[in-house]
Order: structure tokens, then sequence, then C-alpha cells
């Protein structure tokens, strides 16, 4: 995380997290960071591209993941890039200052703070975008509820960037794995009776643990 400067917008690779499926052989490659201070600068639709990979375009969603709003910034990136001088999180932040922000965020670390800098061809060195950083923050959104206590770590999001084991199962199951879920939150949100360890019961062939799953895996509900 981003306190002492050295580290990332994204979680440390420690975490368990849910990582993307990437071709045939799974590897997930995550870009180099740039020095701080390099001059980086990226529009507004390619900050929406962006955000449309990162959270579907939401701009206000707070999953309950640890990531929030529209660029999916973590607490500590937020802070660290003055984002706090808006609002206490990201998602209550406006689009416009959630791109001011990011702006800080790039030019300290570089496109690769977003593992979806791919999807909106991010780069450093653009021209500043004219964004509105003035007005009220978005309204916070509700965490969906959880049916039934998941594992501590099983909070990272989707689509993080770092490198996972190979081949990953994708599986047959009626359910697609999205950037953001974790075993607990599609439990909740499709009422699998038995909550996250009946999902992970019906799933072994395919989930090895239950706190790492990947995008794009087919999992069974019933």
């Amino acid at each position: 995380m981003l306190l002492s400067g050295k580290g990332k917008h994204r979680r440390p690779s420690k975490a368990v997290r849910v990582a993307t499926l990437a071709g045939v052989t799974g590897a997930a490659v995550a870009a180099p960071l740039m020095a701080a201070g390099s001059a980086s600068a990226a529009s507004v639709s390619t900050w929406d591209a962006v955000a449309q990979c990162e959270s579907g375009g939401n701009w206000s969603i707070n999953t309950g993941n640890g990531y929030y709003g529209g660029l999916q910034f973590s607490q500590s990136s937020w802070a660290a890039a003055g984002g706090t001088q808006y609002a206490s999180r990201a998602d209550l932040a406006t689009k416009g200052q959630q791109i001011a922000t990011a702006e800080k965020l790039l030019a300290m670390q570089g496109p690769g703070a977003w593992s979806c800098a791919g999807a909106g061809n991010l780069t450093a060195g653009g021209s500043s975008p004219d964004v509105d950083t003035s007005g009220s923050s978005a309204a916070p959104k509700k965490a969906a509820p959880k049916a039934a206590p998941a594992p501590k770590r099983e909070s990272a999001p989707a689509s993080r960037g770092e490198s996972r084991p190979a081949p990953v199962k994708t599986g047959d199951g009626e359910y697609k794995v999205v950037s953001g879920d974790t075993l607990g939150s599609i439990a909740a949100a499709h009422g699998v009776k038995g909550g996250w360890q009946k999902l992970f019961e019906l799933n072994k062939d395919v989930v090895k643990d239950a706190n790492l799953i990947y995008v794009g895996q087919q999992l069974h509900l019933r």
C-alpha cells in the first residue's frame, strides 16, 4: 500500500487475492512502477475506459472488498495521493475528484498502479484532463449483506495483476466469477444455503483454496 511512497495502489502480493485468467497459461503480469514525480496525465476518456474495466464504470461503488470508487482505490492510495481533501473514501468523491486524485497517483506510481491500465491504454506523459473537482461527493453505497462470515483474508478483489499458480480450472457451473467476487459475496448474492462453505464444497473440483478464486471460473451454485 502507498504509505511510505514505495508501495503500489494495489494490495501487497502476500494478501490473498482473486486473479484474472490470462490466456492459455493463466499468467498475470504487473506493469513496472514509474519513478515518482515524472510527468503523467491521461484524458477523461482514458480514465473512463479504465473505470469501466475496474468497476463497470460505477464511480460510487463500494462492495466491501477494500477498494473504492470507479478506479478502485485502496484507502492508503487514496490518502497518499491527496484524495482525502475531497472525501474520506474514493466512492464518496465525485468522478472529477477521483480522476484528479488518480492523476497524482499516476505521477507517483505510473500506469502499473492499475491492473486495468491496458484496457484503457493508460500511459504516462499526456496532457492533464480538464475535470471539475468542486461539488458534493457521491452518496455512499451499502455493501451487500453476507449470509455467513467468510475467511478474514477473503476480501481481495479479482484482477489484481499478481502472479498465480497455473494451470487453473475454469469449471462448467452456471455462475461466472467477475472482478471483485469472493465466495462469500457470491453466496450472499445468490442465496446459497450454507454460505461460502457450501459454495466451496460444491466447487472443490475447481476451487482448491476458499480464499483464492479466479475471474472467468464457472461455479455451481447448487
